[in-house]
């Protein structure tokens, strides 16, 4: 091997091969651009945890009760079968037997990437292997990982792009993405997320921008539809964020038609996963309001 050739540019150079082959949406005029939806699975959050629904059957309830062939797992519904390889095969036939794309896995809970100690920033990244690899037993094309930090804006950049640098390179040799949500703090703000991706580089490393997510703490909001345009260009996933509905069916606190034409302007043609979290209509309900109105932008932007 060339000794100038590093370790990091073999990691480089395995993640723009996988980005080329493996890319969750490719690239379309937003005149022609197309998109699909997907479920995650967060929009039926409160019927999870209330034991209605188990994780095993989320798959076959995306597909019967809403028509949807492509969905999102949460962490947090099977957070102690990371390495549960029966387990993972169950959860992987029972997606495939009926059709339905398993896309990615949403992981919270496993420290932050960007802390401020490097020790405890080291075993974060640590912490996310083994979701990366399950990841991998699903066919997910990514995982979705957050950027939480502490520090001066600078330093919160500097941290998490180190420690999502660190997990990406781990994922590259699984042909995995790591991409990163909009989530509170400052990866509310698109500037400072978009800068982060910058600094990490690496074709395996993108964002996925939540319609919503913008609040950065307190009352302090980032304004969304900003904030998605910026990142946009490193988009490997999209969330359609929704609460609430007007009697036209449009969401009350995002403008659908006006977001979507901002993510099929950046050439996105991949899917939009449903992300319903609101109050006033049950979770079955948000689901299929969401889905109506994606529909309906859809049909109306072709």
């Amino acid at each position: 091997m060339n000794p100038n050739y590093s370790r990091r540019s073999f990691l480089t150079t395995t993640a723009a091969a996988f980005a080329a082959f493996h890319a969750p949406h490719a690239l379309a005029s937003s005149a022609a651009a197309k998109f699909e939806i997907s479920l995650a699975e967060w929009s039926l959050h409160r019927t999870i945890f209330s034991g209605k629904l188990n994780n095993l059957d989320f798959a076959a309830t995306a597909k019967n009760e809403f028509g949807i062939n492509a969905i999102e797992y949460v962490n947090q519904f099977f957070k102690d079968k990371a390495k549960d390889a029966a387990y993972l095969a169950e959860l992987k036939k029972r997606a495939g037997d009926i059709g339905v794309k398993t896309l990615l896995i949403m992981i919270d809970g496993e420290g932050n990437l960007g802390d401020p100690d490097d020790k405890r920033r080291g075993q974060a990244v640590e912490n996310h292997y083994k979701w990366v690899e399950a990841a991998k037993a699903l066919d997910c094309h990514s995982i979705r990982v957050n950027a939480g930090s502490s520090g001066t804006y600078e330093e919160q950049q500097k941290r998490a792009a180190d420690g999502l640098r660190r997990l990406a390179e781990f994922a590259a040799t699984h042909k995995l993405n790591v991409i990163v949500e909009n989530h509170g703090g400052l990866s509310s703000n698109g500037a400072w997320l978009a800068g982060v991706m910058k600094a990490v580089n690496l074709p395996n490393c993108g964002t996925l921008p939540d319609f919503g997510n913008f609040r950065i703490g307190g009352d302090e909001w980032y304004d969304r539809y900003k904030g998605v345009e910026e990142l946009m260009p490193f988009a490997k996933a999209v969330s359609a964020k929704s609460h609430d509905f007007d009697a036209a069916g449009n969401e009350t606190k995002t403008d659908y038609v006006r977001m979507m034409k901002i993510v099929l302007a950046a050439g996105y043609s991949g899917y939009v996963g449903i992300e319903y979290e609101g109050g006033p209509l049950d979770e079955s309900a948000g689901i299929r309001a969401t889905k109506a109105l994606l529909e309906k932008v859809r049909k109306e932007l072709a």
